[in-house]
């Protein structure tokens, strides 16, 4: 199957089975290799991209519900520069072995995106849905209230 969609600004096209996973069409056919797979069952976060917006877990998404989206990955946040998040998390130590990183960045741009002020509390809120086996989160927060500062 065909599958047409903007991908990181470019309009992209995909012959693949419809159900292939989106993580694998990103990461193989695409070579976008930012996005991770930490459990393959959408409980880690690892695999985050945005279609349309909207946050998902791209190991759960059939390649076929993206035909005609707009997908975003980890690659497409920042362009010339790092996005805000992504220079936060160097400058706070919150990646560390990375597997998580691009998952929790897409999770903390998005919601920066709809709240620029975010509590702590809504920080931790906003990215529950990503799993950190190294940093214990606290760096994380840490990053994602610091770029709210050094985007400024």
């Amino acid at each position: 199957m065909n599958i047409r969609f903007v991908c990181n600004g470019k309009p992209t096209e995909v012959e693949t089975p419809p159900m292939a996973r989106l993580l694998d069409v990103l990461r193989e056919d695409l070579r976008l290799t930012g996005s991770k797979e930490g459990c393959g069952e959408g409980e880690c976060g690892a695999c985050t991209v945005r279609i349309d917006g909207l946050t998902v877990m791209s190991c759960l998404v059939p390649v076929y519900q993206v035909h005609g989206t707009v997908v975003q990955t980890i690659e497409g946040l920042a362009a010339d520069i790092l996005h805000p998040v992504q220079a936060a998390m160097l400058a706070h130590g919150g990646a560390q072995c990375g597997i998580c990183t691009p998952g929790l960045c897409m999770s903390a741009a998005a919601l920066l995106e709809s709240d620029p002020t975010p509590s702590r509390e809504a920080i931790r809120v906003a990215l529950a849905g990503n799993l950190c086996r190294c940093t214990g989160y606290q760096k994380v927060i840490d990053a994602v209230a610091g770029s709210l500062v050094e985007d400024r």
